[in-house]
């Protein structure tokens, strides 16, 4: 089943006849593959993972499949380059730069996106080497533009789309660097705060799931730098700003992406989050129930299981019907730190 998106880019599929198409940021669906029947060859970069896996289960020939913030080389160029509007509106900026490198001389740009998902604010967006964008199409609340590359766009300089700046934890002083389409709101947000409040002590191998921008995963190793620290996200900026949040204060620890926790090896003896809750633009229980149920088969023997969530999540059930118990260790108005000790 393809999403709305997806089958507003299937309709106007003679746009891409016998080209070589990129697809950026792709949903969760088989539109890629499916192009094929048009187009001469597909490559299509993922920024979220679980999207990864999903087309990579459906192989073909001249169809490429990356996950990442950028494609591996700067030196591929395409004739089309399609686009899916993100939930981030700063990281269209990016994508839009990304796409101006990989084109061809005059070759065409395609946007698409949901009504209320921002899609109408691209004709600002667009920079100078695009002309001006115009609706194609307009169908299952969805909207398509067009627009062409009129001069050379520039590299890709991750510098540019970074925000770094500093803040303050209960471990002191940490240094942030955060990609567009990352959330932060620099400052430490509520939920984060409490649960660096009342950190446990922790040893051997610790997993810090969604990991985000690496805000918890460096003040951890602000109070513990002797953890053997894995990051798992399922987005590819998130990702990124992890490894550089990291570099900036003088730490390391194992990045890669994972969907929940499949992508993960053995048993960790420590597992800690601040874990997400929104699935694109929808909110959602599923991603709670399934990090819980993981997480008891993930943890190792006597292990610590410690995260925060909101209030109206319904982690009690769901922790006391995998770990058998629940424990609340701090908690507001608007969150509570849960933990299996």
């Amino acid at each position: 089943m393809l999403t709305n998106p997806s089958q507003l880019i299937l309709k106007n599929s003679d746009l891409f006849t016998n080209e070589n198409v990129l697809v950026l940021n792709y949903e969760g669906d088989l539109l890629p593959k499916q192009l094929l029947e048009s187009a001469a060859s597909v490559t299509a970069l993922a920024l979220d993972y679980n999207h990864h896996l999903i087309m990579s289960n459906h192989s073909a020939a001249n169809l490429t499949l990356h996950f990442g913030h950028q494609l591996p080389t700067n030196d591929e160029m395409f004739d089309s380059v399609i686009i899916y509007y993100p939930k981030a509106k700063a990281l269209a900026s990016y994508l839009l730069n990304l796409a101006g490198q990989h084109l061809r001389a005059d070759g065409n740009l395609v946007v698409v996106g949901e009504n209320k998902g921002g899609i109408r604010s691209i004709a600002k967006q667009v920079p100078d080497y695009f002309d001006a964008p115009f609706k194609r199409d307009n169908a299952r609340h969805c909207l398509l533009f067009i627009s062409q590359l009129i001069k050379k766009a520039p590299a890709i300089k991750l510098t540019d789309w970074v925000s770094q700046y500093q803040l303050d934890t209960p471990q002191g002083e940490i240094t942030i660097c955060n990609l567009v389409g990352v959330f932060s709101e620099k400052r430490l947000d509520e939920g984060t705060k409490l649960l660096l409040s009342h950190l446990p002590k922790l040893s051997g191998r610790v997993l810090d799931f969604g990991c985000g921008a690496g805000v918890i995963a460096v003040a951890l190793l602000k109070a513990q730098p002797e953890l053997k620290l894995e990051c798992v996200d399922i987005n590819a900026m998130a990702l990124k700003s992890c490894e550089l949040t990291l570099e900036a204060n003088n730490f390391t620890a194992k990045t890669y992406p994972s969907d929940g926790l499949s992508q993960t090896q053995g048993h960790f003896n420590g597992i800690i989050s601040n874990p997400p809750f929104h699935d694109g633009l929808k909110s959602t229980t599923e991603i709670a129930k399934t990090f819980v149920r993981e997480s008891v088969q993930k943890l190792a023997n006597g292990g610590c299981w410690h995260i925060v969530a909101n209030r109206h999540l319904p982690y009690s059930d769901t922790i006391s019907e995998f770990f058998g118990q629940v424990n609340t260790l701090a908690e507001n108005n608007k969150y509570k730190v849960y933990s299996n000790k």
